[in-house]
């Protein structure tokens, strides 16, 4: 049963655009400029969005309308590391310059390269129960940096909850990525406006994070091992279609096989991001 986070949330949701006003009030422009200010970097919006009577098996967070600023940057290379070496990459970085038609649905970078956008989110998500001091950049179980490019506007995002309160954070608007964010950076952009719509559930006992969108059921893996995150993805997604369609397990893996994508959601922020993909017309029952 779905219950909403908090009265001032049901119905209209929270509004990034809520968040900004104190960087408006100061001259500054996006969330990126406001955070890094306050000493929180991109990564981190709004932790603690108003806390609840009692710990709940999991979170639904809605997304409405994502709206980009008109600029954004990318890196060709960064900071020497792994994936530079292989790549053959050395010397001075390459940062690249976007300009965002946000109403056109355009990105165009300084070299002439035009793209259309997919704004998103690359943070959602919430605080581990270990107790101190928890770096941004990592995605957890909980959420937090899945920098996964199919979270667009009208996404449902399921999370596990950890911690009393749920303490959720959003951040790090991307106008366009590929699977895999290869180059450390998507399209970094600062986002004008965004709406969220929570809910519990105690209902879905979830151990990572899944998504509805628009296209496809996703269930995501996390783990600095590659192959050990596509398990988690896997597993996640057998539970799913087990429990979306009443399948039977070995039923749903061989089913699997044959309609589940595994994508590498991101190779860049030290754990590895896995997401299992199951199109919403994949597949019929026809008995």
């Amino acid at each position: 049963m779905a219950r909403a986070l908090h009265a001032v949330l049901a119905g209209h949701g929270l509004r990034i655009e809520d968040f900004l006003l104190l960087g408006r009030e100061l001259g500054i422009e996006g969330l990126d400029g406001l955070f890094a200010l306050i000493g929180l970097g991109r990564a981190l919006l709004a932790q603690g969005v108003h806390a609840v009577d009692a710990l709940r098996r999991g979170e639904l967070a809605q997304l409405g309308a994502i709206e980009p600023g008109d600029y954004g940057w990318n890196f060709g290379s960064t900071r020497p590391n792994g994936i530079n070496e292989h790549l053959h990459l050395d010397g001075e970085r390459l940062r690249v310059e976007w300009a965002i038609d946000a109403a056109a649905g355009t990105a165009t970078s300084t070299f002439g390269h035009r793209v259309r956008i997919a704004p998103f989110f690359g943070v959602m998500g919430m605080p581990p129960a270990e107790p101190g001091f928890h770096p941004t950049a990592p995605p957890r179980p909980t959420g937090g940096n899945i920098d996964c490019k199919e979270l667009v506007a009208g996404t449902a995002l399921f999370l596990p909850i950890a911690v009393p309160g749920g303490l959720f954070s959003v951040g790090d608007g991307h106008a366009r990525q590929g699977d895999g964010e290869v180059s450390t950076t998507a399209i970094e952009c600062p986002v004008r406006s965004g709406t969220l719509t929570f809910h519990l559930r105690d209902d879905l006992p979830i151990a990572t994070p899944i998504a509805w969108t628009p296209e496809a059921w996703i269930a995501f893996g996390f783990h600095t091992d590659l192959d050990e995150a596509a398990l988690i993805a896997l597993n996640a997604m057998l539970d799913l279609m087990q429990r979306q369609f009443g399948l039977e397990r070995k039923v749903a893996l061989s089913l699997a096989s044959a309609v589940v994508d595994l994508r590498v959601t991101q190779m860049v922020n030290g754990v590895r991001g896995v997401h299992a993909l199951l199109r919403h017309d994949a597949f019929e029952t026809i008995r």
